[in-house]
């Protein structure tokens, strides 16, 4: 249920994120608008576990990964909605 959970505790500041070698800023507020848009897609009625795991995942999906310093932000928005749609595809099998 999305409404028990607030978006805003999912959210990374740049002491969060690690070293970046100067990007940490960057790398915290890409990440977090990349949170708030899967945050979009994700549907009401979804247990509170499966949400906590969908958030969760895109930094473990991320972490380290130079593509939220290289990539165009719609490759990434494509990315996590690809990521969410087979994650629920798979809660749904």
């Amino acid at each position: 249920m999305k409404d028990l959970l607030n978006v805003q505790d999912y959210l990374f500041s740049n002491a969060d994120v690690g070293d970046w070698e100067g990007e940490e800023e960057h790398v915290a507020e890409t990440l977090n608008e990349l949170i708030h848009f899967a945050w979009q897609q994700i549907p009401d009625d979804l247990e509170c576990e499966i949400i906590d795991n969908l958030i969760n995942g895109i930094w473990e999906h991320l972490r380290g990964d130079l593509a939220l310093l290289e990539a165009e932000f719609e490759e990434l928005t494509d990315w996590v909605t690809h990521y969410i749609q087979s994650s629920l595809d798979e809660q749904m099998s």
